[in-house]
């Protein structure tokens, strides 16, 4: 029985380094979440999130029915996503940018 040496592929000397992709955290319009809870569930799961801010993006899913809420790493992203989406806000699924 002879066995075949084994021959390890030729590694490219050049390295391509991707960034870690974005994603975004898109909440859409619904009939059933009023102003108050979108703007306390941002301002709760969202770090950074401002009142002020808040307020804005609601306005925004309300009129445009989604807006995107946070953009980052996908870890992060999947966290905020399932946070809000407990709280009772309607998700997009999410997405790279």
């Amino acid at each position: 029985m002879t066995s075949s040496p084994t021959i390890a592929p030729v590694r490219s000397s050049q390295v391509t380094r991707k960034p870690y992709p974005n994603y975004r955290v898109i909440v859409l319009n619904d009939d059933f979440n009023t102003f108050q809870h979108v703007v306390e569930c941002l301002t709760k799961y969202i770090p950074g999130m401002t009142s002020d801010r808040a307020w804005k993006l609601a306005n925004q899913i309300h009129n445009e029915g989604q807006a995107t809420v946070w953009v980052g790493p996908q870890e992060q992203a999947e966290l905020y996503h399932m946070q809000l989406s407990r709280a009772g806000l309607t998700m997009a699924p999410l997405e790279s940018a």
